[in-house]
């Protein structure tokens, strides 16, 4: 069986396309590249190299510099003897992918760009142009911390056996048909087992630091929005302060807001339309529940009835304790056993029966 794996230059997808190898497949292997040379890149790219330290221009996944990255999984490949390709999806990771950032946050909401880059562009695009690059494989396989296992025909996506490292949450937007070609050969193991596997072959990113964020810059690199003054407020609408616009601000967030009280205050809500910030006590900050629109259903075909599970409302949380009840249109209420801190709108909810991913959806309102 051919299996295309995608190499990303990190000790993960080396040692998923070792492990493969080891296994007997016919493991081929590629880089997607994801910077492109569009007016936007380019003028990212200045801001980026101007303000970030040296010692962290590699340590996010959107950054100028993947060529290196590129170089990496290339010389891994050939440690490997497998053969290596890059795959350029660029234009459709800005379309897909930063374009739905932009606009989230514009639009007061704090989207999740992994998830949307898992289901559209890594599990989606570069495939698709793999092959239609005359690149043949069966199956296509990622380092991602995660298990897929078939039972009673259907797919059911798990998550790693390290709680530290599983992200099965970033994998949630998957179809019935992409898991079906998809496989993850590091879901059963420990980061430091994989760094250890990596030692043992040779490999030269064994111990190369994680990709720690999406971006490690300024965001507003990114919005490339101008300075607007607007009004940082308590729930009563007490003017407690100004920001330079509510872009600048997520939900939940504690540190930097710019005004002080008597006990720390959390951002509560952000609103476009008048350009405030929203900040309150913790008790006040506090949600109950959720509404999640853009549902998907991996485990099931389709939710029926209300159902107790658990619910992951950030990638670093562990699951808490629900209720996930059936909307109109395809929607999902979640109420929460506990109060929970700040939720943030944008952001993803996954559902899980223990370590079974059941589905999830987008965070659109707070309850």
């Amino acid at each position: 069986m051919r299996v295309l794996v995608g190499m990303s230059g990190g000790v993960d997808s080396s040692v998923a396309a070792l492990l493969l190898k080891e296994q007997g497949y016919d493991v081929i292997g590629a880089t997607m590249l994801t910077w492109g040379n569009s007016e936007f890149f380019n003028t990212l790219k200045e801001k980026y190299e101007l303000n970030m330290p040296k010692n962290m221009l590699h340590s996010a996944c959107l950054c100028p510099h993947e060529q290196e990255d590129t170089s990496q999984a290339k010389t891994v490949a050939d440690k490997l003897g497998i053969e290596f390709h890059v795959i350029d999806c660029s234009k459709d990771y800005e379309q897909i992918v930063i374009n739905y950032f932009k606009n989230e946050y514009m639009q007061g909401r704090t989207p999740n760009p992994c998830v949307r880059c898992n289901k559209s562009i890594k599990f989606g695009v570069f495939p698709q142009l793999a092959q239609k690059s005359g690149i043949i494989f069966d199956k296509f396989a990622t380092g991602h911390y995660a298990r897929i296992e078939y039972q009673n025909g259907r797919y059911l996506l798990k998550r790693g056996i390290n709680p530290k490292k599983d992200q099965s949450y970033f994998l949630y937007g998957l179809t019935q048909e992409q898991l079906s070609k998809i496989l993850t050969p590091l879901g059963n193991y420990t980061k430091e087992q994989i760094r250890e596997i990596a030692r043992n072959f040779g490999l030269d990113v064994a111990d190369k630091p994680d990709s720690q964020d999406f971006y490690n810059g300024d965001y507003n690199d990114i919005l490339n929005m101008k300075p607007k003054k607007g009004n940082i407020v308590d729930i009563n609408g007490k003017v407690l302060g100004t920001h330079d616009g509510f872009w600048n601000y997520t939900i939940g967030q504690r540190k930097g807001i710019g005004v002080s009280a008597s006990e720390p205050l959390y951002v509560k809500e952000l609103r476009k339309d008048t350009n405030e910030v929203v900040v309150a006590f913790k008790i006040d900050s506090m949600n109950k529940g959720l509404i999640a629109n853009n549902v998907i259903f991996n485990a099931i075909d389709e939710l029926k009835a209300p159902m107790e599970c658990q619910v992951k409302i950030r990638s670093s949380q562990e699951p808490k304790d629900a209720v996930i009840i059936p909307l109109e249109n395809g929607k999902v209420e979640v109420q929460f056993k506990d109060l929970q801190n700040p939720i943030a709108i944008g952001q993803s909810a996954v559902f899980y029966s223990e370590d079974t991913v059941l589905g999830g959806g987008i965070i659109d309102s707070v309850l």
